[in-house]
């Protein structure tokens, strides 16, 4: 891995809730904007940016499925033991807290989960 790759990703680590959502990732192969959102009790927009920042240290891929987009962990060549790292560094309560909410918030379908957060004209019944 160039030095500067190493320096993008441990720049884009350096915010804890950009390491949550590493974190998160790694357990749950693959998160909604509006989880994230709700797992990390942020506004939208601020979901947006840590995502791009992750995803321009090619940490993280999204593809876009009608209104939602979704994100994954990409593996670049040779992070598996950075990530391996992160994953024990992390370990905690708070990281453990993250897991349980998400179990709950992934059991929410999407268009119930945007009407708890974005309110009744989000989504439509």
């Amino acid at each position: 891995m160039a030095m500067e790759t190493t320096l993008e990703i441990l720049k884009a680590l350096s915010d804890k809730n950009r390491a949550r959502v590493v974190a998160a990732l790694r357990r749950f192969d693959e998160l909604c904007a509006c989880q994230v959102t709700e797992v990390l009790q942020v506004k939208g927009a601020t979901v947006s940016r840590h995502m791009a920042i992750l995803q321009n240290a090619g940490l993280v891929e999204s593809r876009k499925d009608g209104r939602w987009v979704y994100y994954k962990l990409r593996n670049p060549a040779g992070s598996e033991p950075l990530f391996q790292w992160l994953e024990k560094a992390l370990a905690g309560e708070e990281i453990e807290a993250d897991f349980q909410a998400l179990e709950k918030i992934v059991a929410i379908t999407r268009e119930d989960l945007c009407r708890m957060q974005r309110g009744e004209d989000c989504c439509p019944k």
